[in-house]
C-alpha cells in the first residue's frame, strides 16, 4: 500500500513528465513555423533556446527523482 506522500510524489512526477512532453511538442511546432518563415525563425529563436534549456532542467530533475 502506498502512502499519501508517495502518491503525491508520483502525481508530481507525472505532471512534470506531462509538461516535458508539452515542451517537446511546443518546440517542434515552433521549428515547423521557422521552416516556413524567416521572420518566424528570428522571432522564435530565443524562445526555442529557452525552452530547450528548460527541457534539460526537467530531464535532470526527472532522472534524479526516479532514481530514488
Amino acid at each position: 500500500m502506498t502512502t499519501p506522500t508517495e502518491n503525491n510524489h508520483n502525481k508530481h512526477l507525472d505532471l512534470l513528465h506531462d509538461y516535458k512532453i508539452h515542451l517537446v511538442k511546443y518546440i517542434q511546432e515552433l521549428e515547423k513555423l521557422d521552416q516556413k518563415s524567416e521572420f518566424a525563425k528570428k522571432w522564435n529563436e530565443t524562445t526555442i533556446k529557452e525552452r530547450r534549456q528548460e527541457l534539460k532542467v526537467i530531464d535532470k530533475i526527472l532522472k534524479n527523482l526516479i532514481r530514488f
